[in-house]
């Protein structure tokens, strides 16, 4: 894994130094923390990604590490803070680059404006993942059975994931999002029609291109994955950004705490960004889904924690630590499972 991530390593090294070179010791060490605050909060965001990259060929997996980091970077932690704004302040795209020039706090301050409708929109297009995750029929590996064979039931009527998203929204919204009710209702439908519409357009291609969703990720079952190109894979790639760009907006929003400085966070973030990539990237050539088999499991629990505190944090201030710690420890569990299932299968 190491010699994996020596390239994120030198981008990492010669960023600290531009940092240092402009800014000073301070600016560099800032670098530091964002870019490990990034990793941290990512770690399952390498493992679904990796859940779905695995389905792709040769020539989308280099798309996915060149025009996709593009767009990691430049477009979710650059731009994107920008246009959200931009729309939820209702300025124009140069009124906000002047803010972030010259008046940061203030663009900072409207950016945590903006924070209902991110955290619902991102809320709820994570839920939808983990709900159609535990709501699988396909699926025959259970972590915790107890929990997951009877869900996996629900899975027959096609649209109970939304149902209960919508529901969910609905609590929210009476709830922790009472004060921005409309504006909650609003972005988390937008997140759940997002979800469905990237989805419906990769499962459509991919029953035109003569392969079902259920033979391409046969992976959850056992069994050789079908690598998909062309339209499908050009959907599923879609998808895989939105659903990068979904669990990078805490970590955006996070960074505001640490400093104000917009170009700081993008080096901090994006280098972040350039871990994580590689690190799913290994993921997909080493097999780990396969030998570790309730990673993926652990992943999207951790999946389902983050849309709940991403709810959570329309009334209540969620610090990062609690955030990134949850993610891990549904990470570990599953990695310690995965290893006694293992032994288990070893010993037999």
């Amino acid at each position: 894994m190491l010699a994996s991530l020596k390239w994120p390593a030198v981008v990492l090294v010669f960023g600290i130094v531009a940092a240092w070179i402009v800014g000073g010791p301070a600016q560099a060490l800032v670098v530091t923390i964002l870019c490990i605050l990034e990793v941290s909060l990512s770690f399952d965001n390498a493992v679904i990604n990796a859940t779905v990259l695995r389905r792709l060929n040769g020539y989308w997996r280099k798309i996915f590490l060149t025009v996709g980091m593009l767009i990691a970077v430049v477009g979710m932690r650059l731009v994107f803070p920008v246009a959200i704004v931009a729309v939820t302040a209702k300025l124009s795209f140069g009124a906000v680059i002047d803010l972030i020039l010259l008046h940061p706090l203030e663009y900072a301050h409207q950016l945590e404006l903006a924070h209902p409708s991110i955290a619902a929109f991102g809320g709820m297009f994570l839920l939808m993942i983990f709900l159609d995750f535990v709501l699988d029929e396909a699926k025959r590996v259970h972590w915790i059975a107890v929990i997951e064979e009877p869900l996996s039931q629900g899975g027959r009527l096609k649209t109970l994931s939304t149902l209960i998203a919508l529901m969910l929204l609905l609590v929210v919204c009476s709830t922790w999002g009472q004060q921005e009710a409309e504006l909650v209702l609003s972005s988390g439908v937008v997140g759940i029609v997002t979800y469905l519409a990237v989805r419906g357009f990769s499962q459509l291609f991919e029953n035109l291109g003569g392969v079902s969703l259920e033979e391409s990720g046969k992976h959850r079952n056992g069994g050789e994955v079908i690598l998909l190109a062309g339209r499908a894979a050009f959907f599923l790639f879609l998808y895989l950004e939105v659903l990068d760009a979904s669990f990078s907006f805490d970590g955006v929003v996070g960074a505001f705490a640490i400093t104000s400085n917009v170009l700081t966070i993008t080096l901090g973030l994006g280098i972040g960004a350039f871990f994580v990539r590689e690190l799913t990237i290994w993921l997909v050539r080493h097999d780990t889904l396969s030998e570790f088999v309730y990673l993926e499991h652990g992943a999207h629990y951790a999946v389902g924690a983050l849309a709940v505190l991403l709810a959570a944090s329309l009334k209540y201030d969620i610090p990062q630590a609690v955030t990134g710690l949850v993610g891990v420890v549904f990470i570990v569990l599953s990695l310690v499972s995965s290893l006694n299932h293992r032994n288990r299968r070893a010993v037999v």
